[in-house]
């Protein structure tokens, strides 16, 4: 999960527009599992960028630093608001950031920072889709603004609706 949003980071900042992820033959690269059809991890990471973040890429203002990456974009729908993705790609270390505004957060985790297995919890939960396939209402925990911690092994969004960025119109 967190190689996939990682490169999704990537290339947005490098103004790429669309980004396909396909299945080669005989690869297991999907976003769902081929035999129960049940979403991946890579799934729901997906689900909440599209949900969050918006097509204007903004800079972080987070300096580059091992173990942690950190995206802003415009956050999708809201004129000034700002999502942030960060990934705590360190396994044993809690990273903390200093957070401007009050956030709705979305965290991405697995147990025991198992990077191989096929579920993860979003906010502690286990996501899953609903009757017909329906993708469930995914909501945010509402996070204060000022330090913000992000456990190990982990892939956080924040969105930050009243962050009245003036590039996100």
């Amino acid at each position: 999960g967190d190689r996939y949003l990682d490169q999704l980071g990537r290339l947005a900042k490098q103004d790429v527009k669309v980004v396909a992820h396909n299945t080669l033959v005989a690869s297991d690269y999907g976003l769902l599992d081929e035999t129960t059809l049940v979403p991946k991890p890579n799934y729901w990471g997906g689900l909440v960028w599209r949900k969050l973040m918006g097509t204007t890429v903004l800079e972080s203002g987070v300096p580059l630093q091992a173990g942690l990456h950190v995206y802003a974009h415009c956050l999708r729908g809201r004129a000034g608001g700002v999502a942030m993705l960060v990934i705590n790609t360190d396994r044993t270390t809690a990273r903390a950031l200093a957070v401007p505004n009050p956030s709705e957060r979305y965290t991405l985790s697995v147990a025991k920072a198992d990077l191989q297995t096929k579920t993860v919890q979003l906010n502690g939960t286990d996501p899953a889709l609903g009757a017909n396939d329906a993708l469930p209402a995914l909501a945010g925990a509402q996070t204060a603004a000022g330090s913000v911690s992000f456990s190990p092994a982990t892939i956080t969004f924040l969105a930050m609706p009243d962050a009245a960025n003036s590039s996100c119109r």
